[in-house]
């Protein structure tokens, strides 16, 4: 039986949740409170759920015609992303979106290589197809932020040097060689440099990023804007590189440390892009972020943030205050695609109901379907919502018979995000590539819950 507070807290929550119901306006809330923020996070609860891509692509959409957004950076490699720049600008040599995602083959290729993604990129594609002659600088486009691709990032800052200045290349080449005996394993590279067992390129890495830093304004001044862009991309190629073998060795040193990291170098990818986008343009760069709840939300409201994690929400949040817009992603239950083990297939799994005294039981007892829920200045409901409580996050390995332990922590919502939006009942995305598995969805065991 329910306390008479938390039947207080439901009637609250559902006297101010706004329904969501398929209609154009269902986010008119959303834009009203977002105004003239330059900064949107869309965060997900998972890294697999079709609600959370189709209604992000849904409310970026509007963000872009209505608000004047033109950057969508997202948690995904630079390199591999910045393809997709190039089509959905058209630029480079794909003549399909399919094809422009060919890139993100690295395991979770379902993160980028979703039906959802690829729909929006055939969308921001005719958008800046359509634009009016004489305003470029008004088409959208599509950046990572995230640090993995040590390997082709370094190819990335080769072939672009092949291109404006082959000896520079030679030398870039022969720093890179430093990696070289351990293949595309980074994070062989990380444990044996983090023990010393082989010699640390951390050197190397950095003498390549000032190399092409002090050739940078030559470069870029050849041809106008596409070469200042190529030469942007390049150089964040490079501080990319340069951070990633920080961060293989790193991910032997603690947890803490390799996750500060990483999203260290997101948020300062995230200024470098607006600087570079401000410059070119000549406007003020409104800019739109996707990516996981966990770094999206506050890590100071949560038992992360407590010892000692800081994460892309708390950073965005610490530079522009209120000129960032926080929104969080909830579901109570459904299907999702992730993996069982890392570097596993995608399939389509079932997720558990939400565990009681979580905040996504106490949505899902509000009784709608989906909805948006204010807190930024939400009154007494914000208020409740700052007591600590158990919130889900899934990323893209999903062990529900470890429920509680893998994929639960707790947080103040409230200072997390400005709003939330459930969706109740949520489907799994559909990868581009999968196979028999993902079509097999597993039901939930007899015994549930029994061992969460």
């Amino acid at each position: 039986m329910h306390r008479p507070d938390h039947t207080e807290l439901v009637s609250a929550v559902r006297a101010t949740a706004q329904p969501l119901r398929g209609a154009s306006h269902d986010y008119d809330p959303l834009l009203d409170r977002i105004g003239d923020a330059r900064f949107v996070l869309l965060g997900e609860a998972s890294h697999g759920t079709h609600e959370f891509y189709s209604e992000r692509a849904r409310i970026t959409r509007r963000l872009i015609d209505e608000k004047g957004f033109t950057a969508v950076a997202v948690e995904a490699d630079w390199p591999d992303a910045y393809r997709v720049n190039r089509y959905v600008r058209g630029q480079g040599s794909d003549a399909t979106a399919l094809s422009a995602l060919g890139d993100f083959h690295r395991f979770p290729s379902w993160m980028w290589r979703n039906a959802d993604v690829l729909e929006f990129i055939e969308w921001l594609h005719h958008h800046n197809t359509t634009c009016p002659s004489g305003k470029a600088n008004e088409k959208s486009g599509f950046y990572g932020l995230d640090l993995y691709s040590l390997r082709s990032s370094m190819q990335a800052v080769i072939a672009y040097l092949d291109k404006v200045d082959p000896e520079s290349s030679r030398r870039a080449r022969d720093r890179y060689a430093c990696f070289d005996h351990f293949g595309e394993d980074a994070q062989a590279y990380g444990l044996t440099a983090s023990y010393g067992l082989s010699p640390s390129c951390e050197d190397e890495v950095v003498a390549q990023l000032l190399d092409l830093r002090q050739r940078a304004a030559e470069f870029a001044h050849r041809d106008g804007r596409i070469a200042q862009d190529e030469c942007f991309s390049a150089e964040q190629n490079a501080r990319l590189a340069q951070n990633a073998e920080r961060y293989y060795r790193s991910m032997f040193q603690g947890r803490i440390s390799s996750w500060n990291l990483r999203d260290q170098h997101m948020a300062e990818t995230l200024d470098a892009l607006v600087e570079h986008l401000d410059r070119t343009t000549g406007k003020t760069t409104k800019v739109v972020l996707w990516a996981h709840n966990s770094h999206l939300g506050d890590a100071r409201a949560t038992d992360m943030g407590q010892q000692g994690e800081w994460n892309v929400g708390q950073l965005v949040r610490q530079r522009y205050g209120r000129d960032a817009v926080l929104v969080g992603f909830t579901t109570y239950t459904g299907t999702l695609t992730a993996a069982s083990d890392w570097d596993g297939p995608p399939e389509r799994k079932s997720v558990r109901p939400a565990l009681p005294d979580s905040f996504e039981a106490l949505f899902h007892e509000v009784g709608h379907q989906r909805f948006l829920l204010p807190l930024r200045d939400g009154g007494d409901v914000a208020d409740r919502l700052r007591r600590p409580q158990m919130e889900r996050a899934i990323g893209v390995v999903y062990r529900p018979q470890t429920e509680r332990l893998s994929h639960y922590f707790h947080a103040r919502l409230a200072d997390q995000f400005d709003l939330v939006l459930h969706f109740d009942r949520t489907e799994a995305v559909q990868p581009l590539d999968r196979d028999s598995g993902w079509e097999a969805e597993a039901e939930l065991p007899e015994t549930f819950p029994a061992g969460v």
